[in-house]
């Protein structure tokens, strides 16, 4: 069994890893920024430093939200917000697109966490690009409240490691987990500590992800 302890030092490896290709690159336009003279070649290393920066500061807000506290400590989470960070990493890959259809203004945020990780996760599959397909909307269920939520990245040949699937339906062997899986692991982690259902369907063009939860009493989206 993955520790908390264990768990959090995976998602930081996640983090630094998602992080080590947008600040490489600002080190090295730096670099070539001070001895660079050309004017045309300085203003391109600055743009790129620019791209650079907001890539980086872009994945920083999006792994708060998703791994992290952000948010405060509330119940519910404004879609928006989501929406926001989602896009920001879709915008900065021009062979995707994003399609959102989300009703609720805001979610319960266990459900946000897992929208989000359940997204990247389909963000990661459209290797050579697509479009990522979010919905979510909260419904009254047989035992009350519900919240649904579907993902589904599309587009050519897309790629799902199983053993992301596996960390997501809990079968992974705990000592096999790495920075890779331990997104899906906590997705997996969430659902189960809320009483909900996850599955997963993969075909060469599409993957499709889908999780119900049970939505605390007396909230309004």
């Amino acid at each position: 069994m993955t520790s908390s302890l264990d768990l959090a030092a995976l998602l930081c490896s996640r983090l630094c890893h998602d992080l080590l290709s947008p600040v490489g690159a600002i080190n090295n336009g730096l670099e070539l920024l001070s001895d660079e003279k050309d004017p045309e070649m300085r203003d391109r290393c600055l743009e790129l430093l620019e791209q650079s920066a907001r890539i980086s500061a872009d994945k920083l807000k999006f792994f708060r939200l998703a791994f992290g506290a952000a948010g405060g400590f509330g119940e519910m989470v404004p879609t928006e917000e989501a929406r926001q960070l989602i896009g920001a990493l879709v915008a900065n890959n021009e062979r995707l697109q994003l399609d959102w259809a989300v009703t609720e203004r805001s979610l319960p945020k266990p459900a946000v966490k897992v929208l989000l990780n359940l997204a990247a996760i389909g963000l990661d599959s459209l290797v050579r690009g697509g479009t990522l397909a979010v919905g979510a909307e909260m419904r009254a269920g047989p035992s009350g409240r519900i919240t649904e939520i579907a993902i589904r990245a599309s587009g050519n040949r897309v790629a799902f490691d199983a053993t992301i699937g596996q960390a997501l339906d809990g079968t992974l062997d705990p000592a096999e987990l790495s920075g890779r899986t331990a997104p899906a692991h906590m997705v997996h982690l969430l659902v189960a500590q809320e009483g909900g259902t996850l599955q997963a369907a993969h075909a060469p063009e599409a993957l499709v992800l889908g999780v119900t939860m049970p939505a605390p009493d007396g909230l309004i989206g």
